[in-house]
């Protein structure tokens, strides 16, 4: 796993997909992007700050979603 920020495209070019698992209240939003290498995860109150964005492969993810 990666936690540096993005380095593959900038972040405006992602598009980020908010999780169905989010409330819809705001607040506890985990937003995905993926693009051809892997899979960046954020959360979304840390967007304006560039916060941190998880890298994972699509394997990875993948196998992260088979558990739930």
């Amino acid at each position: 796993m990666n936690t540096e920020n993005a380095s593959l495209q900038p972040r405006s070019e992602l598009a980020w997909v908010t999780s169905s698992y989010s409330s819809g209240a705001g607040g506890e939003c985990v937003e995905v992007a993926v693009d051809s290498a892997v899979v960046h995860v954020r959360d979304s109150k840390q967007v304006a700050q560039s916060g941190p964005v998880l890298k994972v492969s699509s394997g990875a993810w993948s196998a992260l979603l088979d558990t739930m």
